[in-house]
């Protein structure tokens, strides 16, 4: 009987101290996060929205919006059905317009939302497709609307996708929503930015960036609160593994993520870089040292899409930098926030 008493007792311990890891901390008010998303280029961005979902549900962040980069019809329909899955349907979500930034379908948006189980029946029959009858908002127009609806400094921007939206925004007069220019309001009410974009390390384009050169150079020169920059070499570092696709999301037969992830890779056995799942990470956690930063800096993108850091001890952008042992604490908060079912 002692014995059972003490396996109990360090039982217990064991999942306080695991809970302690992975609950918010007490007293902590919700990060207020817009996830502005090229949602279909690669299956990180779903990796990434279903880390929100998820995080909104233990009260770490407050889930206000998706915009879309990705100039295709079927991207916004495809969020909507991953929110519905985690019983998150009311997450408004922008559409990017007249962009012409990667119109085509891609691996999976369309595969998934069309498909189907043994029977021929709809996998996922809670979003039929083919009666989905929603207007979607356009995505810089609810950039601003949910903008002017929150407090001062209180929102972080996680852009994983082109800088488009972001660019456009700065741009905006002000409207019914505010009377604020678009400048204006993001100095108003964003916190931060932090984006998934350029490298580094290297001299390497990064496809975030050269999808739509213009405006990354307009969003690096211009935004007016500080920016974050997860750069291709850290997400690249980062994976997830073939054993967490086969074993992690097995609580349900069919699973959007699951099922996207095997039509964009072709197999359950392949590994995934993590690039835009760090800035989720980051945007929720960014007290937790999953992450390292640089000093103060500006970053530039030249014509070419070339991105360069300059340190300046006034300036407003740092970018991320990753160890051996935070690497292996990073890649274990993804596995559990992408596949836990609350």
């Amino acid at each position: 009987m002692q014995k059972r008493l003490i396996g109990l007792f360090l039982c217990a311990i064991a999942v306080c101290g695991l809970a302690s890891i992975a609950s918010p901390a007490l007293g902590k008010d919700p990060v207020k996060i817009i996830y502005d998303t090229d949602m279909g280029n690669d299956i990180d961005d779903v990796f990434a929205l279903a880390m929100l979902n998820n995080l909104e549900k233990r009260g770490e962040i407050d889930f206000l919006a998706i915009t879309l980069t990705k100039d295709n019809k079927y991207a916004a329909p495809y969020c909507q059905l991953i929110d519905a899955f985690y019983d998150n349907p009311n997450v408004p979500i922008g559409a990017v317009k007249d962009s012409g930034c990667e119109t085509f379908d891609g691996k999976f948006l369309r595969q998934t939302l069309e498909a189907k189980d043994e029977n021929g029946d709809l996998m996922f029959p809670f979003f039929d497709l083919a009666n989905d009858k929603t207007q979607y908002y356009d995505s810089v127009e609810l950039l601003r609307k949910t903008l002017a609806s929150q407090e001062d400094g209180s929102v972080v921007i996680a852009q994983v996708g082109f800088s488009t939206n972001l660019a456009r925004l700065l741009d905006t007069p002000g409207d019914d929503y505010s009377p604020l220019n678009g400048r204006e309001l993001a100095a108003k009410k964003v916190k931060y930015l932090v984006a998934m974009a350029g490298n580094y390390v290297e001299r390497q384009k990064e496809y975030n960036v050269i999808k739509d050169v213009p405006s990354a150079q307009k969003v690096f020169a211009e935004w007016p609160t500080p920016i974050f920059a997860s750069g291709f070499e850290v997400g690249r570092e980062i994976h997830m593994t073939g054993d967490m696709m086969k074993n992690d999301y097995e609580y349900v037969k069919y699973h959007p993520v699951k099922e996207a992830f095997k039509y964009y890779r072709g197999s359950l056995d392949a590994e995934q870089c993590t690039w835009d799942l760090t800035t989720i990470l980051f945007a929720a956690r960014q007290d937790r040292g999953y992450f390292d930063l640089s000093e103060s800096g500006e970053i530039t993108v030249d014509d070419e899409g070339f991105t360069t850091f300059e340190p300046k001890a006034d300036g407003k952008a740092k970018y991320f930098k990753v160890s051996r042992e935070q690497i292996v604490r990073v890649q274990e908060a993804f596995a559990w926030l992408c596949s836990e079912k609350l």
